[in-house]
């Protein structure tokens, strides 16, 4: 074996000059999931540039972007040269470990930005051949630079999950697929087994259940040893008996490529403890709601059944404490937002439609049926566990009875229910938007007055009970007239260009909160000092833009990621474009549960406003950018109605 070679003075200068250039890097994203080689040959390449304050540092008119730059030390604004940026409120800045212009040098084109010095700043340059050269050679370098906004998340996700691992002992992700999640071959029987041929593969297999099949291996019916007390012990059915007698027919099955999310929701909504793994037909393996949530204390699936059998509201009420603490769990295991919210969204209907059917057992039966509506937050699907209620009734009077005297039987019902509804912990609504207002307990002909005479006059309260009102969903009852409801309201906006600008223009005076002196613009009243609204200035400029377009192109969506992916898919808005809004909507939505979970177990109320300085690295450059977004989907409707 060779002895190593002596380092030479040049190689030890270059080291020196090259180890502070690393270190400096290796704090920020994406160099700091980059291989050392790869690091290396960027460092060896970065040239340090001084550029004084106010000096500009990249033009729109100097042709195709020639250089990638990462700013060392001071701050860069961004200005859209057509804009005044001090009255629009558009301008922006990096901060030391940011980098640009991606856009430009992916796309060989001029930048759209003008990128000044917002002070002395020192800039590390790479040129554009090696820019490329870097992005073939390092996979995290090209995942970043053209997923962005969805690369630097996944960091997150994979640093909560990794956490959530440490803690809890395991893969705690629901987002991976059935194919992943597998374990073992499944235990199956044929239909013509005996229930005691059965019992004893199970016995055998040490298992619950056993999934019934036919000669192809396609699954008829699944068999647990629930059934076994309730469908052969009690009714004294011989062992003799075939399976077909006593398997529950028609099991739910998904394919591999299915994600363990779409098990657990199914799960929940029907029941059931078990899913089968299905491909080209044939049973592949058997997925249960142990496999999902074997680290969890609560089970999805339990609750839901739970909820279900609650005789009484205290029952309900008493499962407040397990309903946080699932969504808690998922929280901290790094559960995707939306996977999360759907299944607050999914708990809250249970417990809604439990809390109907309760509270219906002490009145009479009303003279018409009724539909039970949510608005807002509840409407689009996007409830946190800090909510409170937003419902009303929508019905259809019979021949002979009026509006009037079906509201006046239904109001003292309302009543009990959002009481109830209260009690389960479900605040109610300070603004009275409630089915029990006689004004949110409508028949189908006055929401559609109601909702005309706010689209013709258009004052600020018609507007902000738009923003509100328009978002709504069927939860129990019939849907047919809340989706008749729904088709007309979607051509009456769509043809009413006067209010969709109304609209527009107050949803602009919201603006997200980036600063041009510092990275955020901060309260400054003394009950919260120092912080950001994140539903206010975070979540509402992409749920009111949302709404706005969708609104405008007939899309009957009402959550606000089905709106983005809507406009996507029918070619309204670039898919790149949609892509980054919902990556930055899910991103605030996320910080925000995290927060409210972390106030939660100091014994804390939840609430929206967070500290940015309380924040790491990595969430503030997240969150920036998020804002970022958010003022991009506001340009476009800016432009869009010419505000």
């Amino acid at each position: 074996m060779s002895e190593p070679r002596p380092k030479t003075p040049e190689s030890n200068r270059q080291a020196s000059v090259l180890l502070p250039v690393l270190e400096f890097l290796r704090r920020h994203a994406p160099f700091d999931s980059m291989a050392p080689e790869h690091l290396e040959f960027l460092a060896k390449r970065l040239k340090l540039t001084f550029y004084a304050q106010d000096e500009k540092i990249t033009d729109p008119d100097g042709g195709p972007a020639s250089r990638f730059y990462v700013i060392k030390q001071g701050r860069v604004r961004g200005e859209t040269p057509s804009e005044d940026e001090q009255i629009s409120g558009n301008a922006w800045e990096l901060v030391p470990g940011e980098c640009f212009p991606i856009g430009a040098l992916l796309s060989r084109r001029p930048v759209r930005t003008v990128h000044r010095a917002a002070e002395d700043t020192f800039c590390f340059e790479l040129e554009r051949d090696d820019f490329n050269q870097l992005l073939k050679l390092s996979a995290s370098f090209n995942d970043f630079c053209t997923r962005r906004l969805a690369s630097l998340l996944d960091q997150v996700h994979r640093q909560v999950q990794a956490s959530a691992a440490t803690g809890l002992g395991g893969d705690t992700s629901l987002n991976i697929t059935l194919g992943e999640r597998l374990r073992r071959e499944p235990v199956t029987c044929l239909v013509s087994t005996s229930i005691a041929g059965a019992l004893r593969a199970m016995q055998d297999e040490r298992v619950g259940s056993i999934i019934v099949t036919d000669e192809d291996s396609r699954p008829l019916g699944v068999f647990t040893l629930r059934d076994l007390l309730a469908r052969v012990s009690l009714p004294g059915l011989s062992l003799d008996e075939p399976m077909e007698k006593v398997m529950t027919p028609g099991p739910i099955t998904l394919p591999p490529s299915a994600f363990a999310f779409e098990a657990a929701m199914l799960m929940a909504k029907h029941g059931f403890h078990h899913i089968c793994v299905v491909e080209r037909g044939r049973l592949t393996g058997v997925i249960s709601e142990r496999d999902l949530f074997t680290l969890q204390r609560v089970g999805l699936v339990n609750l839901s059944k739970t909820i279900s059998r609650a005789e009484d509201v205290e029952s309900l009420a008493a499962l407040e404490g397990d309903i946080h603490q699932l969504i808690s769990q998922m929280i901290a295991q790094g559960v995707q937002v939306d996977q999360i919210t759907q299944i607050i969204t999914l708990l809250n209907d249970h417990i809604t439609r439990r809390v109907i059917e309760i509270c219906a057992r002490d009145f009479p039966k009303p003279s018409v049926p009724f539909t039970w509506i949510a608005f807002g937050s509840e409407g689009r699907q996007e409830q946190t566990l800090k909510t409170d209620q937003d419902n009303g009734i929508l019905f259809e009077p019979s021949e002979g009875l009026s509006a009037d005297a079906i509201r006046e039987e239904l109001l003292p019902l309302a009543r009990r229910i959002n009481e109830a509804l209260d009690q389960c912990g479900y605040p109610l609504c300070k603004g009275n938007i409630m089915a029990s207002n006689p004004e949110c307990c409508l028949s189908a002909d006055e929401w559609r007055e109601r909702f005309t005479r706010w689209a013709d006059h258009g004052t600020p309260e018609h507007l902000l009970k738009a923003s509100i009102f328009f978002d709504f969903r069927t939860i129990d009852g019939d849907a047919r007239p809340v989706e008749a409801l729904r088709d007309w309201l979607a051509e009456r906006v769509a043809d009413n260009p006067r209010f969709l600008h109304q609209m527009a223009a107050n949803a602009l005076r919201n603006r997200p909160p980036l600063g041009l002196v510092r990275d955020f613009v901060v309260s400054d009243n003394g009950e919260h000092p120092n912080t950001i609204d994140l539903k206010l200035h975070g979540l509402t400029p992409f749920v009111d833009g949302a709404r706005i377009l969708a609104l405008a192109h007939r899309i009957k969506e009402t959550s606000t990621l089905a709106r983005i992916n809507a406009l996507a898919k029918e070619h309204h808005v670039p898919h790149a474009e949609a892509e980054a809004w919902t990556h930055a909507y899910a991103y605030i939505q996320l910080l925000r549960m995290r927060h409210h979970r972390e106030q939660e177990s100091h014994g804390e109320e939840p609430s929206n406003r967070v500290n940015p300085d309380s924040l790491n690295e990595l969430d503030r450059r997240i969150l920036k950018e998020a804002f970022r977004q958010a003022r991009k989907l506001q340009s476009r409707i800016s432009l869009d109605y010419q505000l």
